[in-house]
């Protein structure tokens, strides 16, 4: 049995065997759920894997790879319709620097999202039929850009942003000044003026699933995204991420035939004193 650690791509995690336990019976629930999604969970928890999950399931330039991908899996055996018909554009915030002032920063969450925007239009360059302006110093813009594009496609947007929340949240425990933070959220600060972008994109994009550690920078952007629903705290969801006892135990289980000086038991009593395990609510 390959663990696969430290490993968030989907697709390399199942053409190459790792353990991968089943989530993608969530995949209609999370459709039905809404169409911009809000899912908080601590670190370490799988979050960028569900997301490349996601990503592998709905991008239509995967379409192809669907029955090697998904055919062993619980979605494969009932996809939804929606299934490869998608745009795919990712933002990973973790990789943004929060070091430097206010227009460092937003310098660096800027070049993120334009490094992200032609990254895109290079992965779907024979489907759009223009092309798309990068504008180096406003992001916004080349993102207005983007969606008049898709908007001539019969395709849709699924914007997927893996945590939202990591350099504004490195700013505060970082012991970086209140005025950063504030400058980055209130008023017409970078982040806020972003995500109203995202918030105000009728044409072009159709979902959003947006990952982070805590509601807390969105609550501060206040009406900068206020259409989200946040189902981090729904019982349906509760295993979106991570893993319950009984899987544990499971797994435990399994590695056990191969013999050693150990025992299922013994080892998830180990994990009860250093983990905290639970079943599903």
């Amino acid at each position: 049995m390959k663990f696969p650690y430290a490993l968030s791509d989907f697709g390399t995690l199942i053409q190459d065997g790792y353990f991968y336990q089943d989530r993608t019976d969530r995949i209609p629930q999370l459709e039905e759920a809404g169409r911009q999604l809000i899912f908080i969970r601590p670190r370490r928890f799988g979050k960028s894997l569900l997301l490349s999950m996601l990503e592998h399931y709905y991008d239509v330039n995967r379409a192809d790879q669907f029955d090697n991908l998904f055919g062993h899996l619980a979605i494969g055996c009932h996809p939804t319709p929606r299934h490869n018909q998608y745009f795919i554009m990712k933002w990973d915030f973790s990789l943004v620097k929060a070091q430097g002032d206010i227009k460092d920063i937003e310098a660096a969450l800027y070049r993120h999202v334009n490094d992200r925007i032609i990254r895109f239009q290079h992965t779907y360059a024979d489907r759009l039929p223009v092309p798309i302006a990068i504008e180096p110093t406003n992001a916004v813009s080349s993102w207005e850009s983007a969606l008049t594009a898709i908007a001539e496609t019969p395709y849709p947007l699924y914007l997927l942003i893996d945590e939202y929340d990591n350099f504004a949240n490195e700013v505060l425990v970082t012991g970086r000044r209140r005025e950063f933070y504030e400058g980055l959220l209130y008023g017409e600060g970078v982040l806020k003026t972003l995500f109203k972008a995202v918030k105000g994109s009728t044409r072009g994009m159709d979902r959003v699933f947006i990952t982070g550690v805590s509601p807390i920078v969105l609550s501060d952007m206040t009406s900068g995204y206020n259409v989200g629903e946040d189902i981090y705290l729904k019982a349906g969801f509760n295993d979106l991420c991570g893993f319950t006892e009984p899987e544990i135990a499971a797994v435990l289980q399994g590695l056990a035939a191969d013999g050693g000086p150990w025992s299922p038991a013994e080892a998830l009593d180990l994990m009860r004193t250093f983990y905290k395990l639970s079943s599903p609510v």
